[in-house]
């Protein structure tokens, strides 16, 4: 089983919402069938991003997630700039790389949304579901914005990026 863009939206999420949730709420609030979730689940689980079992809900493997996200994500989901658009702010255009980072001049980067207030350039997002999952959860919005600086950033975004998700898995996420 190789892993999708959807398994690690769906894995974020996880990280998002804490130890109570079921698989409806967790689908739901991230734009997919329970099928497609269930599915995410089960490949999260063999590779090794959650814990073996069938346990529900899924717990994230912390450790695991954080050396594949900084290590191997942008190997595995490579991310390059598109044409100039409208959408929702990503990568170190958004919180909280944003407030870390000097502005540059250049455009922002933007998931292409028809409702999104930012001109910027395109990225394609992990998943087609994750700019509204994002739009509605904050603390997913950062967690999204800083994989996609660690899939498309050079390399100060990358070590910012890097250190601040670091900082995320190993304090609380979940409010």
């Amino acid at each position: 089983m190789a892993l999708r863009g959807l398994d690690l939206l769906v894995l974020l999420k996880t990280l998002c919402l804490g130890p109570s949730w079921t698989l409806a709420e967790l689908a739901t609030s991230v734009g997919l069938s329970v099928s497609e979730t269930h599915a995410a689940t089960r490949r999260l689980r063999a590779s090794g991003l959650a814990g073996p079992g069938d346990t529900r809900p899924i717990r994230p493997n912390r450790a695991a997630t954080e050396e594949f996200l900084i290590h191997g994500l942008r190997y595995a989901f490579p991310a390059a700039l598109g044409e100039v658009t409208r959408g929702l702010v990503t990568a170190s255009s958004a919180p909280p790389l944003a407030a870390l980072l000097a502005p540059t001049g250049d455009l922002p980067t933007v998931w292409p949304d028809p409702d999104g207030e930012t001109r910027g350039l395109a990225v394609t997002p992990l998943y087609r579901s994750a700019p509204e999952a994002a739009r509605r959860d904050p603390r997913l919005h950062e967690l999204l914005a800083l994989v996609d600086a660690l899939r498309l950033g050079r390399p100060r975004e990358r070590n910012l990026a890097s250190q601040e998700l670091t900082r995320r898995l190993k304090g609380t996420i979940a409010a």
